[in-house]
């Protein structure tokens, strides 16, 4: 059997019976739907990316040894984030797609359980590592005395709630696998704007509330977090879902389905971390706890590419999955390439941006002038190249509906050995930063054109790595 066939079931699928979203996106005009899908979701993951900017706009007020130590845990929370939704959320709403696409309403149901219990144990799996090895992980990254005590205050509050991330980003998928995006918007929107008052709340405190200092900012983002879980499971299993949470018996083949994309997603998400984690360990080296807050404050504009590409990715987990699911291949890889051009439009005029003022980002968290150096020469060397970063990712996620990931996983290796290798060897040769950022850039140009030559040249379909 052959790639293409593999993926490309013979029988058409689409039939009266089928929910009329499902419907939708399977005939329904591509860029239309595309939009129609990433609006709420774009709104919504821009809002969940602000909790860290909120946090750290406030804990940016407690001083640069807090600004660094929230830099030093910053990686661990976006990876858990990403994990949770982008990498396992990303498996479970292409596993949901395909078995709608593919009419299979039964597994369908059943696959939401198994989401469940997925994330569920991996979280706590999560908690355990996190509180049991973070002293050495930030030890081993550049935290010292007061910006390592920071760091450890504001980890050890807010990875023990870390369950509550995993299973409320398992609800999410469910409904963005359906091409539901508001039920998920709303949750988390609500979420952010009850964070707003509640950070400054719990972190400087007020009348009988004691100021908890940057773990505050930990207890603000455990609270919300549980307050989304219990909406998005209630819409779950109340019925607001296509797929909906019931008894079933517990199947290896659906494990199978939802973990074959999921886990290697999982790998390629520890590559993005594992690079900024190893880059942040090189700028200590070469600049201290300062040099880490400058760089942590730049990169987490990078960062926040990240849920705003995952606006447009959602849609393409559920556009390309539902179409693959019921032999579509090919305006799966059109509505693919058209993502592809969204994402690096959007990110690209981001990065671009960050270039030419970079200040106005750097300016609202801090005013220590090695922190400004430093954070200003990154988004001038690296924000250009935004766009690459941006485009990659999307087909990333693309990938993930097409259940053929090999290639997005590779393209991260590169960049990692670039980012890392070279970042290290221009450090070692020169001394400056502004050449181990160099070594970044090109790690994103390189990252994103290989995944966008290869999904363009068909390798979804045919024989080869990733089939």
């Amino acid at each position: 059997m052959t790639a293409e066939t593999a993926i490309r079931p013979a029988a058409p699928v689409a039939t009266p019976a089928m929910n009329p979203r499902t419907q939708r996106l399977l005939h329904g005009p591509m860029l239309p739907a595309l939009l129609r899908l990433a609006l709420p979701n774009t709104l919504v993951m821009l809002a969940q990316a602000s909790v860290g900017l909120i946090e750290t706009w406030w804990v940016g007020h407690l001083g640069t040894d807090a600004l660094a130590g929230m830099a030093l845990v910053f990686p661990g929370f976006m990876m858990m984030q990403m994990l949770s939704g982008g990498a396992m959320g990303g498996g479970i709403a292409s596993a949901i797609a395909r078995a709608l696409g593919g009419g299979r309403r039964e597994d369908a149901d059943a696959l939401v359980l198994h989401a469940v219990l997925i994330n569920g144990a991996l979280g706590l799996l999560f908690s355990a590592l996190v509180i049991g090895f973070g002293p050495a992980l930030y030890r081993a990254l550049g935290g010292e005395g007061a910006s390592l005590d920071a760091a450890l205050a504001y980890s050890d509050v807010v990875f023990a709630g870390a369950v509550l991330v995993w299973l409320y980003n398992a609800f999410a998928s469910v409904l963005r696998g359906t091409g539901n995006m508001l039920l998920p918007s709303l949750a988390v929107v609500l979420g952010v704007v009850l964070l707003v008052p509640l950070s400054p709340l719990l972190i400087f405190g007020l009348g009988p509330v004691p100021a908890l200092g940057v773990a505050g900012a930990g207890w603000a983002v455990v609270i919300t977090s549980a307050l989304t879980a219990v909406l998005l499971g209630w819409a779950v299993c109340t019925g607001r879902s296509i797929a909906r949470l019931r008894p079933a018996r517990l199947r290896a083949a659906l494990f199978g389905d939802i973990l074959k994309v999921g886990a290697v997603a999982s790998l390629s998400t520890f590559q993005t971390t594992l690079t900024v984690m190893l880059t942040t360990a090189v700028v200590g080296a070469a600049g201290g706890p300062d040099a880490i807050a400058g760089y942590g404050t730049g990169n987490r504009l990078e960062y926040l590419l990240i849920p705003l590409v995952f606006g447009l990715g959602a849609p393409l987990v559920a556009l390309v999955g539902t179409n693959i699911g019921a032999g579509q291949g090919e305006r799966a890889l059109r509505i693919a390439l058209l993502g592809g051009g969204l994402a690096f439009l959007l990110t690209e005029a981001i990065g671009l941006a960050a270039a030419i003022w970079p200040m106005a980002w750097l300016g609202l968290f801090g005013d220590d002038p090695r922190m400004l150096e430093t954070g200003a020469t990154y988004l001038r060397v690296v924000g250009p190249t935004f766009g690459f970063f941006g485009l990659g990712l999307s087909l990333y996620f693309a990938s993930q509906g097409a259940g053929q990931l090999l290639w997005p996983l590779l393209a991260g290796g590169l960049r990692l050995l670039i980012a890392v290798g070279g970042g290290t060897a221009a450090l070692l040769l020169t001394g400056s930063l502004a050449w181990v950022f160099a070594a970044l850039a090109l790690a994103l140009v390189a990252y994103g054109t290989l995944i966008a030559g290869v999904v363009a040249s068909g390798a979804w379909f045919r024989r080869g790595p990733v089939a």
